[in-house]
């Protein structure tokens, strides 16, 4: 049996934006079910997002943030918005990783996608794998920190003690977690046999 993911979409013959924000909106679909029956689905509307698994020496970069909804300082890969209108996503984890972390790479791959939260949200997350990472000089790095990044550390972890702390509850960032794991099922096999970075989202 052939294990995928498979894109179908349920008739909808109603929706209602409930909610509209600076990033995200509330919407409610009446969904046409397979016995006929019409049921109400209130979702988040989400632009997408990418991060950026960063390994140098078998070690991953990873950044402190704080996350309000979530009341904690969490240990996170660098990431962020698909908000610039048809930009490639590699180029959009790029930007992020410069931006940042101060960092460029010289090699991408993808390395997964997911939805972190399907029940509620049409959010789609692009993760990378990004190596051959040299710093970018301050004074090339025009980006400004503000709100939650002003205070935004960078830390070097080996990827099997990263490994450790998500399996032992010490990080809880859903797609830090995932892109750790992913990265170190991926090592070792040497990093073979990854998507390229421009790869098509199924």
């Amino acid at each position: 049996m052939i294990i995928e993911d498979r894109h179908e979409e349920w008739p909808v013959t109603a929706s209602d934006q409930r909610f509209e924000a600076r990033v995200i909106s509330v919407v409610t679909d009446t969904v046409r079910m397979p016995d006929g029956d019409l049921a109400d689905r209130d979702y988040v509307v989400h632009p997408g997002s990418v991060a950026v698994v960063a390994i140098q020496d078998e070690r991953v970069l990873l950044l402190r943030q704080y996350r309000h909804p979530a009341r904690r300082l969490l240990w996170e890969l660098p990431a962020g918005l698909r908000d610039k209108p048809d930009e490639p996503l590699a180029e959009c984890a790029a930007r992020e990783l410069a931006e940042e972390a101060g960092y460029r790479a010289d090699t991408w791959h993808t390395l997964i996608d997911m939805f972190p939260s399907p029940g509620m949200s049409d959010e789609r997350i692009r993760i990378f794998l990004a190596r051959g990472l040299t710093p970018i000089p301050a004074s090339e790095n025009s980006f400004v920190h503000r709100h939650e990044e002003i205070d935004m550390p960078v830390e070097w972890v080996r990827l099997d003690e990263a490994v450790g702390k998500a399996l032992g509850g010490m990080i809880h960032n859903s797609p830090a977690i995932a892109g750790i794991l992913a990265a170190y099922a991926a090592s070792d096999g040497g990093y073979q046999g990854l998507r390229a970075a421009d790869a098509p989202e199924a």
